[in-house]
């Protein structure tokens, strides 16, 4: 049965997976149109030629890899290390950056091809859908979007994996491994299963990038990270591109197993939902940078800074990327980063990452100011004055309404 509405010529987000596996047979038997994949490559580290021929072998007219890692990594990525971004103190937004990117390069074939329809293999349960859409109604609103989830009868993963066996298509899940597994350079995350129970532990063969803490060296390793303008760009001395930064931190991180974290998250559609994230790379970075900024932020900077990083994680995560406010945001952060160059030496340790150390030609700590012993501009006397002054509007209120203060009662017996 057709479905309604003209659709000639489909481009999809195709990654080989489940969903997208199942979707070009889907299309063509639903739509009558032609489909043409795109494998978006932003360091999943699979065969992506093999991904390709998949694509072709099922039903898809065309097929195209697009290298994007580079653009991935130094526009989407550090851009939002340079910003502070952590989506509720703990996710590191790696599928969220990774969406916007993708779609990006999705548009860009469409229009290429001529094609009339965008077509994504999120579910309608999860945040994806929106990231893709808002990236498609930002870039190009004129093409009708496509999501099967909310169209097609399939209504479980297991039902896919049957029809999936019914079109002769491999899909990497079976019904003992159903987890939805998402990678890319900046991190892998984990759905699904059993870990759809938060009461459950992550199974050990859950991991794909890190080493089990508890299996990690006996010895710590220390690694210098250094920054120009908040962007990171040399490890231990060796100046690195975006790519190859973040596949040498990756290595370092995850033979220490840091960057492990499960989390019940409040998704955008309004449930909360239970991911398992690893971002070895990431996670030293984000220590690293937050250390640095510790020394060349003043205090009223930083502190404002950590409300806009609030805000731009969400922007991240809620798919609102290609608008106004991001930029302007953008712009606001990278004001900041001017002073946020030089070194941090951080410590990894079965599934730590500490800062030990830190350098700048920019640091605001002077020494003889925070000493403890004699020296420099500070002068005691001078706190007194500040603290009468600092503290007089708590003073002239406790005066002048004493009956809604509370008073220091006297202890019994005296």
């Amino acid at each position: 049965m057709k479905a309604e509405g003209s659709v000639r010529k489909a481009v999809l987000a195709y990654s080989g997976g489940l969903d997208t596996s199942v979707i070009i047979p889907w299309l063509r038997e639903t739509y009558g149109c032609q489909v043409v994949a795109v494998i978006a490559d932003v360091g999943q580290g699979e065969d992506l030629e093999a991904v390709r021929q998949k694509a072709l072998a099922s039903g898809a007219a065309a097929a195209h890899v697009v290298d994007i890692k580079e653009e991935f990594v130094r526009e989407f990525a550090f851009a939002a290390l340079r910003a502070g971004a952590t989506y509720e103190g703990r996710y590191l937004l790696g599928t969220a950056l990774a969406r916007p990117a993708i779609a990006r390069a999705q548009v860009a074939v469409a229009l290429e091809v001529g094609a009339d329809a965008l077509v994504h293999g999120c579910t309608g349960k999860g945040n994806d859908q929106v990231r893709f859409e808002l990236a498609y109604a930002a870039l190009a609103p004129d093409l009708k979007v496509v999501a099967p989830w909310r169209e097609w009868h399939l209504h479980s993963r297991q039902e896919e994996i049957a029809y999936a066996a019914a079109h002769g298509i491999p899909v990497p899940v079976t019904r003992e491994r159903p987890y939805s597994v998402d990678r890319n350079l900046w991190h892998c995350s984990s759905e699904g299963g059993i870990l759809e129970d938060p009461g459950m532990a992550p199974p050990a063969d859950l991991y794909q990038y890190t080493t089990d803490p508890r299996l990690a060296p006996d010895t710590p390793e220390e690694v210098d990270v250094e920054f120009e303008e908040g962007v990171p760009t040399a490890v231990n001395g060796q100046r690195l591109g975006p790519v190859a930064l973040v596949e040498a931190l990756n290595r370092l991180g995850g033979r220490h197993g840091v960057g492990r974290v499960d989390m019940v998250e409040n998704r955008l559609v309004g449930m909360k939902s239970r991911g398992v994230y690893e971002t070895p790379g990431g996670t030293i970075l984000q220590v690293a940078h937050h250390d640095l900024e510790s020394i060349t932020l003043d205090r009223d900077t930083l502190h404002f800074k950590m409300g806009v990083a609030q805000r731009y994680a969400e922007l991240v995560y809620y798919g609102l990327w290609y608008t106004p406010l991001r930029q302007a945001l953008d712009a606001f952060v990278a004001s900041t980063q001017r002073t946020v160059s030089g070194t941090v030496r951080v410590r990894l340790f079965k599934g730590t990452c500490a800062a030990v150390a830190r350098w700048s030609p920019h640091s605001l700590y002077r020494q003889d100011l925070a000493t403890f012993e004699e020296g420099g501009d500070y002068r005691h006397a001078d706190a007194g004055a500040f603290i009468r002054l600092f503290g007089l509007p708590a003073a002239v209120f406790a005066r002048t309404n004493p009956h809604l203060v509370r008073q220091v009662r006297q202890p019994a017996g005296r």
